[in-house]
């Protein structure tokens, strides 16, 4: 497998990866209570289905993500790169699929006033793990 290829398959599944770690992170978080705390009307149902869906995006995320470390002598700062990343599922998220998909309005404010809070989070979360996990599957490769 050539390092083009490689490194394209370590991102999808540092991705998938890293919605897992999202994934438990925001489930513990509802366990907590801290939706309630903020006023946010959101319940995570931890079943396979909303876990599969979380992961395979993660992956599908995985592979913009890939877009920063996957150029030759570009794979250095693997965690803040996941950062920077992690800032388009927010936006996706907060102006498509709030609005047109789920109906949960502008930023999804109809679930409440800190739901973009909670989104970013979860999406930063999800890109510091990714940037762990790649960085920890691609090793010392050159």
């Amino acid at each position: 497998m050539n390092r083009f290829s490689a490194m394209l398959a370590v991102c999808f599944c540092a991705g998938l990866l890293g919605a897992l770690v999202s994934s438990l992170c925001t489930w513990q978080l509802d366990v907590l209570g801290v939706p309630n705390l903020l006023d946010i009307r959101w319940h995570v149902d931890m079943n396979k289905g909303w876990l599969y869906q979380r992961m395979i995006w993660g992956g599908l995320w995985g592979l913009v993500y890939f877009l920063t470390v996957g150029p030759r002598n570009a794979n250095r700062r693997w965690a803040r790169k996941g950062l920077w990343v992690s800032l388009l599922p927010s936006t996706f998220q907060l102006l498509v699929v709030f609005p047109y998909m789920t109906r949960h309005g502008w930023l999804g404010f109809s679930l409440g006033q800190m739901m973009p809070l909670l989104v970013l989070v979860d999406n930063l979360i999800w890109g510091f793990a990714t940037g762990i996990f790649c960085r920890l599957l691609w090793g010392s490769r050159r």
